[in-house]
């Protein structure tokens, strides 16, 4: 997995960068956290839909990579195929499953023996549960992760087998709170649950409590 970064961004600086996925370069951008102190890990963060203007830039996606940040993780955030300078076209989430491991495959190589965590949203929720069956993550994130009818039609990803938090908005009005709660609910153990209302999908106005969610969860699950 070649890449054209020549070395890592200094602590609290980011870089954008491409790393060689199975349907051509994907386009990334990798921050690390200020500080001087050893890295808590690395944090891989995977956005929504492709198809509906789903990119590294969405502001979900901006707010897992920040919180990441907080905790000390490195964040990294792409684009998958045929997003933005990603090669590739769209492969209802097969495809985009491999560029997730990929990534995550860059990050486990640049950062050898620091924990990786696995976030997403929407889309991404779903992409980066998918992957973490190959990834074996050392904690999970899933926002507003939708399954069955919305994404790829296959049955639901099996269990990340490490800490997982999934997020929702009961008012979600793109992917239906109930049935994604049905299915985390059959999942054993379930991931920790957090609902918000009022929220919606996009967070609008929310971002900061989805952060200050997010932040103790990656703090705890990676506390030494």
């Amino acid at each position: 997995m070649s890449t054209e970064l020549v070395g890592l961004p200094a602590r609290g600086e980011s870089r954008e960068l491409f790393v060689d996925g199975a349907a051509g370069r994907l386009e990334a951008l990798l921050a690390m956290p200020p500080g001087q102190g050893a890295l808590a890990g690395v944090c891989l963060a995977c956005h929504p839909h492709p198809l509906y203007g789903g990119a590294m830039s969405n502001k979900v996606v901006h707010a897992l990579a920040a919180a990441a940040l907080k905790a000390g993780l490195a964040a990294m955030r792409f684009n998958f195929r045929g997003v933005g300078a990603s090669q590739g076209t769209f492969d209802d989430a097969r495809g985009e499953t491999d560029d997730a491991v990929a990534v995550a495959g860059w990050l486990r190589t640049h950062f050898p023996g620091l924990p990786l965590v696995l976030s997403g949203f929407s889309f991404g929720a779903y992409v980066s549960l998918k992957a973490a069956a190959q990834v074996h993550p050392a904690a999970q994130v899933s926002i507003s992760i939708p399954f069955g009818r919305y994404v790829d039609q296959a049955a639901p990803p099996t269990h990340p087998g490490c800490p997982w938090l999934a997020v929702h908005s009961v008012d979600d009005d793109v992917v239906s709170w109930a049935e994604t709660r049905a299915e985390l609910l059959r999942y054993q153990p379930p991931p920790t649950i957090v609902e918000l209302d009022g929220a919606g999908h996009f967070y609008h106005g929310r971002i900061g409590e989805l952060q200050d969610i997010v932040l103790p969860f990656l703090q705890q699950s990676l506390r030494p």
